[in-house]
């Protein structure tokens, strides 16, 4: 896994991804994103900058900011379990974020799901498998097909009728 890690990937001008992390995770998300940038990415690290206490909603708001306003593509969310990071982002309108802790789990959740927020726990996983985790979950393509695109709209449809704005 380690040399494909570092191979650069086809893929035109650079894709952006907005990663974040707590206190938990500012340490994993430090490791991470210098692997993303050698993968080909383009990072756009939304804190936490250092280990001193801090609240995983914050991130999760920031991260989400930037792929509603398209500045970035994708975003990976980094906390102690990666649950909290998760519950938040999905609070956001438009975020499918989910923890995935194996390799199947983040291609499929993009392929299937549209997942558009990896989320991690720094305290589950080691670095060498956040980088197998974030590889499968970037190289991964939404499956355009009929099935998957009408459960997305039912999701659209959920974020419509019962989110709010306050």
């Amino acid at each position: 896994m380690e040399s494909r890690g570092k191979e650069r990937l086809n893929m035109g001008p650079k894709k952006k991804i907005a990663i974040g992390a707590d206190h938990g995770g500012y340490h994993l998300k430090n490791a991470l994103s210098g692997f993303i940038r050698q993968s080909g990415y383009e990072v756009i690290d939304m804190g936490a900058f250092s280990n001193e206490p801090s609240d995983y909603p914050d991130y999760a708001r920031l991260v989400a900011e930037k792929i509603q306003s398209r500045e970035a593509w994708r975003g990976i969310l980094i906390c102690g379990s990666g649950v909290g990071a998760s519950v938040a982002a999905n609070k956001l309108r438009g975020m499918r974020a989910a923890v995935c802790h194996d390799t199947y789990s983040a291609r499929q959740g993009v392929e299937d799901d549209a997942m558009n927020i990896l989320c991690l726990g720094a305290r589950v996983i080691g670095e060498e498998l956040a980088k197998e985790i974030v590889i499968s979950y970037l190289r991964a393509e939404f499956k355009d097909l009929e099935r998957y695109r009408r459960r997305l709209s039912k999701i659209k449809e959920l974020e419509r009728r019962w989110m709010t704005s306050g």
